[in-house]
C-alpha cells in the first residue's frame, strides 16, 4: 500500500520543518486551499513544505527523485491521511498529558542539542517567533494519532487460543520457542535419469525407517552415477534448519521420516531421531497472598478510613482471625467472599506499592497498613514459590508475534475504511490520481 510505502519516506525532520514551516507563516500570508479533508483544509504551504522535505529525504538516501506531480500526489496523499485520523481524534476528544507531551518534546529538543525545554523554546523562537508553539503541537498530534491507531487497530486484531497453539506447533514457532531437532540427513543426486534417483531415494528412505546408521546407507547405494550422502546433524535449533526442511521436521514424531524432497541439489530425506525446546526455564516468583482494603467514599473520608484499618490492624496483631476479618470489613468483594485471598500472586501483577510491599513481606507477617490508590491495605503473604511460567510466557510470547503480524494489514485496512468515511475533496484536479488514471 503507498501510504505504508512511503511513510517512512514522507516523514519530516520535525524540527526542520517546523522551523521552515514558522518563517513561511511570515513570508506568505496569502494561502490557497489544496484540498478539504472533514473539517480541515490543506493549504498550498502545506503541500509545498511536504514536497520540499520529501525531495530532501530523496537526495539524502540518494535515491532519483519521482516527477514532480506524481511527488505532490504522494506528498497529498500523506496530508490527507494524517488530516483524517485528526478528524478521528477530534472526534473520540483525545488529549495529550502533559508529562508525555514534555518527554516527546525533550527527546527532539536533546536530538538537536538542547538539554532542557527552556533551552530549546530559545533557540527555535530565536529562528522564528512561534517556532517552539508550533512544534508542540505537531508532536502533540503525533501522538494523539499514535494512541488513536494503537486503540482502533489493536481493537480488530483477534487470535484465538487455536491460533496460538497453532503458532507455537509451526516450524516458525518452534524456531521462536528455541525448539531443537536431532535430525539424520541423507541426500541422493547425480547424473543417473530422475526416475532412477527417485527410486533409489525411496529405497534409501525404507532403510531409514529402520536403522540409523546413514554410513551404510551410503554404501549400499552409492553408484558410479548416484551420490547418497548421509549425516547425523546432532541437536540443532529449528531456526538454523533451512526452512523447507524445518516445515517438515517440525511435524514429524521421534523415529519418524520425511516424504522425499525434491531441491536443485538432489533429492532429501531427514529422519527425526529426538525434540527437545529450550532448556531454560521461565521461573517466576510467585505469593500467595491475602489482604484486607478499606476504600475511601462519600461518608469514609480519607481520615476515617485510615483509623479504620489501623483498628483492624490492631485487632490482627491481638490475634483475631485475618480471614474473618477480612470478610467482614474487606471492600474488595472478589477476595471478601475468599477471607481476603488473592491467591498466587506473580510480580508486576498489582499496582507498585502493593508489588512492593508483597515482595518484602516475610512470611506468615501481617504487614502495617499501607496506601494505594484503591485505599488503604493490609496484606499477609502466606506462601512463596517458583512457578515455572515456560508455557505462559511463550503463548504470551506467539500472541505476540501474531498480533504484530495482523498489525500491519490491519491499520492498512483501517486507514482505508477511515479515508472512505471522511470527506475528501481535492480543489486541483491535476492532484487527484483518481482523474489522472489516463
Amino acid at each position: 500500500m503507498k501510504t505504508q510505502k512511503f511513510k517512512e519516506l514522507f516523514k519530516a525532520s520535525t524540527l526542520a520543518l517546523l522551523i521552515s514551516t514558522s518563517l513561511s507563516v511570515y513570508a506568505a500570508p496569502k494561502d490557497q486551499i489544496i484540498a478539504i479533508v472533514g473539517s480541515t483544509a490543506i493549504l498550498k504551504s502545506d503541500l509545498d513544505q511536504g514536497v520540499a522535505e520529501a525531495a530532501h529525504k530523496f537526495q539524502a538516501q540518494k535515491k532519483e527523485l519521482p516527477p514532480q506531480i506524481i511527488l505532490q500526489q504522494q506528498v497529498l496523499n500523506q496530508l490527507i491521511t494524517h488530516d483524517a485520523q485528526l478528524e478521528q481524534v477530534k472526534k473520540y476528544g483525545l488529549k495529550a498529558d502533559e508529562k508525555s507531551l514534555n518527554e516527546a518534546v525533550l527527546k527532539v529538543a536533546q536530538q538537536s542539542g538542547s538539554n532542557s525545554l527552556e533551552a530549546f523554546q530559545q533557540k527555535l523562537d530565536s529562528v522564528a517567533p512561534g517556532t517552539y508553539e508550533l512544534l508542540r503541537d505537531r508532536v502533540s498530534e503525533d501522538l494523539l494519532i499514535q494512541r488513536l491507531s494503537q486503540q482502533q487497530v489493536m481493537s480488530r486484531i483477534k487470535i484465538t487460543d487455536l491460533d496460538v497453539e497453532n503458532f507455537l506447533k509451526s516450524p516458525e514457532g518452534q524456531a521462536a520457542v528455541g525448539s531443537q531437532a536431532h535430525v539424520l540427513h541423507m541426500r541422493i543426486s547425480g547424473n543417473a535419469p530422475a526416475d532412477e534417483l527417485e527410486a533409489v531415494a525411496k529405497s534409501v528412505r525404507t532403510d531409514l525407517k529402520s536403522t540409523d546408521d546413514v554410513k551404510s546407507l551410503e554404501k549400499k547405494f552409492s553408484t558410479a552415477q548416484i551420490k547418497v550422502d548421509g549425516a547425523d546433524m546432532g541437536f540443532r535449533p529449528l531456526s538454523e534448519i533451512p526452512t523447507e526442511l524445518a516445515a517438515r521436521v517440525s511435524s514429524l514424531e521421534p523415529g519418524q521420516t520425511t516424504e522425499l524432497v525434491q531441491a536443485k541439489d538432489g533429492i532429501h530425506v531427514l529422519k527425526l531421531l529426538e525434540k527437545k525446546s529450550n532448556e531454560q526455564k521461565a521461573l517466576v516468583p510467585q505469593f500467595e497472598t491475602r489482604h484486607i482494603l478499606i476504600k475511601t467514599s462519600e461518608v469514609v473520608s480519607p481520615e476515617n478510613a485510615k483509623q479504620m484499618i489501623e483498628s483492624i490492624y490492631n485487632r490482627l496483631k491481638a490475634g483475631e482471625d485475618f480471614a474473618t476479618l477480612a470478610s467482614t470489613y474487606s471492600n474488595d468483594p472478589g477476595s471478601a467472599r475468599d477471607g481476603g485471598s488473592l491467591g498466587w500472586v506473580s510480580p508486576g501483577m498489582m499496582v507498585p506499592e502493593f508489588d512492593k510491599m508483597m515482595q518484602s513481606a516475610t512470611v506468615n507477617e501481617i504487614s502495617k497498613p499501607f496506601e494505594t490508590q484503591f485505599g488503604w491495605h493490609i496484606l499477609q503473604v502466606t506462601g512463596k514459590r517458583q512457578q515455572d511460567m515456560t508455557s505462559e510466557y511463550q503463548k504470551r510470547m506467539a500472541r505476540q508475534i501474531l498480533g504484530e503480524r495482523q498489525f500491519e494489514s490491519e491499520y492498512d485496512s483501517w486507514l482505508r475504511e477511515l479515508r472512505a468515511n471522511t470527506y475528501i475533496e481535492i480543489k486541483d484536479p491535476s492532484l487527484d490520481p483518481k482523474k489522472n488514471q489516463n
